[in-house]
C-alpha cells in the first residue's frame, strides 16, 4: 500500500469514511456526506495524498460497520500509531471502558493520571480520528449529561443507547 487510501458507505448512522495507511488504519469518521467526509480526512492529515480504494479496504470497513451497527462486536483491525503521547494515554484509557458503561470527563482525566487535566482530555477526545474504535461517546459530563461529540450528540446518543440494549 503507498499513500493514504480510504473508503465510504452508509449505515444506520449516516456515512462512515474509513481509511489506512501502510501501518494500518488511521481513521474511522461519521458524518452525512461523503464529501464531507473527505473534507474532513484531508483536514485530518493535510501531508498526505488520499485516494479512494473501496474494493481495497472492504472488509475492513464492513467491519467498522459491523461495530456501529452491533456494539461489543470487536475491531480486529491494525491500527495506525498517532497521536501525541497524552492523547494516545487518554485513548488507551477510553477503550478500556466498557460497552455500555460511560465514564466522565474528569474521571478520565484521573485515570490518565492528571486529574487536573479535564480540558486536555475534552480536547483529545475531539482529537479521536478512530469513531467506535476509541469510544469517544462513552465519556460524559461529571452530571451525566451528554457533552460534546465530535460526530454529533444524536450520534453519540444512538451508540450509548444501542451498546445499553447490547
Amino acid at each position: 500500500m503507498t499513500g493514504m487510501r480510504y473508503s465510504t458507505t452508509q449505515c444506520s448512522l449516516g456515512w462512515v469514511l474509513l481509511a489506512a495507511r501502510q501501518d494500518g488504519v488511521c481513521a474511522i469518521l461519521l458524518g452525512d456526506a461523503p464529501e464531507e467526509l473527505t473534507a474532513d480526512l484531508r483536514r485530518r492529515f493535510p501531508r498526505e495524498a488520499a485516494s479512494p480504494d473501496a474494493e481495497g479496504l472492504r472488509a475492513w470497513l464492513e467491519q467498522a460497520v459491523e461495530s456501529i451497527e452491533r456494539p461489543g462486536t470487536p475491531l480486529t483491525l491494525p491500527w495506525a500509531e498517532q497521536g501525541t503521547r497524552f492523547q494516545q494515554r487518554v485513548w488507551r484509557e477510553l477503550k478500556a471502558v466498557p460497552a455500555g458503561s460511560t465514564t466522565s470527563y474528569r474521571e478520565l482525566a484521573a485515570r490518565v493520571g492528571n486529574p487536573k487535566a479535564v480540558r486536555a482530555v475534552a480536547r483529545a477526545c475531539a482529537a479521536n480520528p478512530l469513531a467506535v474504535a476509541v469510544p469517544c461517546h462513552r465519556v460524559l459530563r461529571v452530571d451525566g449529561a451528554l457533552a460534546g461529540y465530535r460526530w454529533g450528540l444524536d450520534r453519540k446518543r444512538a451508540l450509548l443507547e444501542r451498546e445499553a440494549l447490547a
